[in-house]
């Protein structure tokens, strides 16, 4: 898996690399946009299926941030009801305060998806599906009750359909990996077992209510947090600033390579390649004086980021870096390949998110 992801993600971010340059070069009205953008989509949503697989494997890395579940909802009614079908009547209700919890966003909106299509399955001659937000303090009795829970105030959001509902022997098997009850061809038993891993992966807790023939509810706890919510639309494309500065680029995926050098160079910077970690060391000592940002693969032969990185470092003490992987979390750290207070991108990237961590790096004082 560790090594499928590797690749796989180096494909995607090239295909978003290029994608991406594509929408730069086009006129808002060009005819093309409309082929262009579902290619980017879809690399996208490839992207978001790879990280909700390894988190299930609990071997992803994710950057939580504020983010709002109020907010979130409403940002995902449209495309829900795209998903869920016409014979289906998607009902929301949401508390009037803030639900801030510390959240990959994008991971929350995969758990939404879920549910929801989940649900959609679970209702063949439609009705009511229902998504209500809540605030609930866990004490020690509910953590007694349930066998599960950590006191404190947490954020729930519930997901209530109106279809066929389950009987305990198969409520209680609904997040292992690969099992389901749909006909072959109509799912892959994944869906609830990534709900799962995203949910356990960000310290909340999820559980189901369901009777034969009656409504089944799923119910998400998260920690409510008091940080503010940061919370962007990962969708929309809006090109950060540029710059003039020389970047060295050490990568030995090639697509990747000439994808990422192209964009930066798109947005002004000046950028000087190598392949790997040695070939990189060269380089910066024959342009030290020019190079005020290392952006190195993490894992690259004849020596990876991290050593080429330390070895620049004698040269040029304090020198600014920033890191990319398309390898899982327990790849990185359990190879000592990373260390804390190091800037690290996952792969794969959108071009807007690596031109403002760039422009960050640059930026930091």
């Amino acid at each position: 898996m560790r090594g499928g992801a590797h690749d796989f993600n180096n494909i995607l971010s090239a295909i978003l690399g290029y994608g991406s340059l594509l929408m730069i070069k086009m006129e808002k009205d060009d005819p093309l946009r409309q082929y262009v953008e579902p290619i980017i989509a879809s690399a996208k949503g490839a992207a978001n299926l790879t990280k909700s697989l390894l988190t299930f494997s609990r071997k992803e890395i994710i950057n939580p941030s504020p983010v709002d579940l109020n907010e979130i909802t409403k940002k995902m009614e449209k495309l829900l009801l795209r998903v869920i079908g016409e014979d289906i009547e998607l009902k929301t209700s949401l508390i009037d305060k803030d639900l801030i919890v510390m959240a990959d966003g994008g991971q929350m909106e995969q758990v939404l998806m879920n549910l929801c299509t989940n649900a959609r399955d679970a209702m063949p001659k439609g009705g009511p599906l229902s998504i209500d937000t809540n605030i609930v303090e866990l004490d020690e009795e509910f953590r007694k009750t349930h066998g599960y829970g950590r006191t404190g105030t947490y954020a729930v959001i519930s997901v209530t359909d109106t279809g066929t509902g389950m009987d305990e022997k198969t409520r209680s098997r609904i997040f292992e990996p690969f099992f389901t009850t749909k006909e072959i061809g109509k799912g892959t038993g994944l869906g609830l077992s990534i709900v799962y891993g995203i949910i356990k992966h960000h310290n909340g807790y999820i559980n189901c209510y369901s009777e034969p023939e009656k409504e089944t509810t799923f119910r998400i706890f998260l920690p409510l947090t008091k940080a503010k919510n940061e919370e962007t639309d990962p969708r929309a494309f809006v090109p950060p600033s540029g710059g003039t500065e020389t970047i060295l680029l050490a990568e030995d995926d090639a697509s990747v390579r000439n994808s990422t050098r192209a964009m930066l160079e798109e947005f002004g910077y000046k950028v000087i390649e190598a392949a790997d970690g040695e070939e990189a060391i060269r380089t910066f000592a024959d342009n030290g004086d020019n190079i005020r940002l290392l952006l190195f693969d993490l894992l690259m032969p004849r020596k990876n980021g991290k050593e080429a990185y330390e070895e620049i470092e004698k040269i040029r003490p304090g020198v600014r870096a920033l890191f990319t992987s398309g390898y899982t979390a327990d790849m990185i750290y359990g190879k000592d390949l990373f260390e804390q207070g190091l800037d690290l991108v996952p792969k794969p990237v959108l071009s807007t998110e690596l031109l403002t961590r760039v422009r960050e790096a640059l930026d930091d004082k």
